[in-house]
């Protein structure tokens, strides 16, 4: 049975083993950057089988205006048994509905977002990161 919790403690080695057994492309060799992403994150929903991390949507907010999620991420093993929509769903009711839940996908993600609810904006911009 899944179990969800909101801003439970994790180390950076339990989400960089689930960045590696998950589809999401993310620094999993970098633990002190993987450690000052989980400090700056107002918002961590967490997925669990037991004390299997099994699944996490990382958020930046101000819980008022918007909610930028940056990295949802579920082991590949538990992929196709609504874990993500779930995560999505406990994030939209930490941030309130007057807030706007916004994100950027990778090309592989992009036909999953609409069918959880996202609508595609044509009208956004970014600075790539230094790679």
């Amino acid at each position: 049975m899944i179990t969800y919790e909101v801003n439970r403690a994790i180390s950076a080695e339990q989400l960089a083993d689930l960045f590696k057994r998950s589809t999401i492309k993310r620094p999993h060799e970098d633990a002190a950057r993987l450690t000052k992403m989980i400090e700056a994150s107002p918002l961590l929903v967490t997925a669990w089988d037991g004390d299997h991390l099994t699944g996490a949507a990382r958020s930046l907010t101000d819980f008022s205006y918007c909610c930028y999620l940056s990295d949802l991420a579920v082991d590949k093993r538990y992929q196709h048994n609504g874990i993500g929509r779930k995560l999505i769903e406990r994030t939209r009711q930490e941030i309130g509905t007057e807030c706007s839940l916004i994100l950027l996908s990778s090309p592989e993600a992009l036909d999953y977002y609409p069918k959880v609810g996202f609508k595609k904006a044509d009208h956004a911009y970014y600075i790539q990161r230094k790679q």
